[in-house]
């Protein structure tokens, strides 16, 4: 909200940032993230300077100063299960209700989905998932698959080569955001110039700590309706502190899959048990149920 003379013309001189904040609907994204995702303070931090970024920007053309469109790419690098694609959903949310993207949608795709495997398949592929694309978020995990420099012939570089058209031709109507491991990332845009030049935020998710790892466990399970009794919580945190030191550990996509298997072992503890079952032995996972998992087996690490 500005002030504005009708009858003098005159242009505003202040905005309101609290009724534009309102308006806006932002907030409730943020606060939404804060809940989906325990931890990543650096990320949220992050997140919110872009919306706040953005925000004074769209302040800016109300009171029509130079506000040219800021570029929105960016690079999401971490671990497996370390809620970029979260985060992805709910920064494509940030945009639209901010308009700077039509819908706020979000198509995650893979190599697969852009590349093709013969001469003439690529092009009509890539260009597929950008229409599906426009006018939201395109997420593309692990980027770096897209470039094989051990193979000249691979189609992949094809699809860079749109992609780079797209992001600067039309980057008012598509933000582009390149996920994987850090490592991995770091060398695609040293093998990839033109993709660096336009990447504008670099976000780097870190692990999750145990007592963070514990806090997904309860908030997962209490989003099934499900607790762990006392002697249920300390098997979970035992499982944690195991599984971290063990290979293929992919953070709350681990824990997430831990609890599946503890939820199997529940059902299948009371089916033998039969008879009357109260509501709490419905909603507890009991030590017996995360015991039995093969991660505190010796020398048999877990899958998930």
């Amino acid at each position: 909200m500005s002030t504005y003379d009708a009858t003098t013309d005159v242009q505003p001189t202040w905005v309101d940032f609290e009724q534009v904040l309102k308006e806006s609907q932002v907030l409730e994204v943020l606060e939404r993230l804060d809940q989906d995702l325990v931890g990543l303070i650096p990320v949220k931090t992050r997140i919110r300077e872009i919306a706040a970024l953005l925000l004074v920007d769209r302040m800016r053309r109300t009171m029509e100063l130079n506000s040219s469109p800021p570029s929105l790419h960016m690079s999401f690098t971490g671990n497996p299960g370390t809620g970029k694609t979260t985060v992805a959903m709910r920064m494509a949310e940030v945009l639209h209700r901010l308009g700077y993207v039509r819908k706020g949608h979000l198509v995650a795709v893979t190599r697969d989905d852009l590349v093709g495997q013969y001469i003439g398949h690529t092009a009509p592929k890539t260009k597929e998932v950008l229409k599906r694309a426009m006018g939201g978020v395109l997420f593309i995990d692990e980027a770096y698959y897209l470039y094989r420099q051990e193979n000249e012939r691979d189609y992949g570089q094809e699809t860079i080569e749109i992609l780079l058209q797209v992001m600067e031709n039309q980057r008012d109507d598509l933000v582009v955001i390149l996920a994987g491991y850090k490592d991995r990332m770091e060398t695609f845009f040293k093998s990839n110039p033109g993709m660096s030049s336009r990447i504008a935020h670099h976000i780097d998710f870190p692990d999750y700590t145990p007592e963070e790892l514990w806090a997904i466990a309860q908030l997962m399970a209490a989003q099934m309706q499900y607790r762990f009794s006392d002697e249920g919580g300390a098997a979970m945190q035992e499982y944690i502190r195991r599984r971290l030191t063990m290979p293929h550990f992919a953070n709350a996509r681990s824990i997430r899959n831990a609890i599946d298997r503890a939820r199997l072992r529940h059902a299948n503890r009371l089916f033998a048990k039969g008879g009357r079952v109260s509501k709490e032995a419905l909603m507890t996972l009991e030590a017996e149920d995360i015991l039995q998992s093969r991660v505190f087996v010796e020398n048999e690490p877990d899958a998930g």
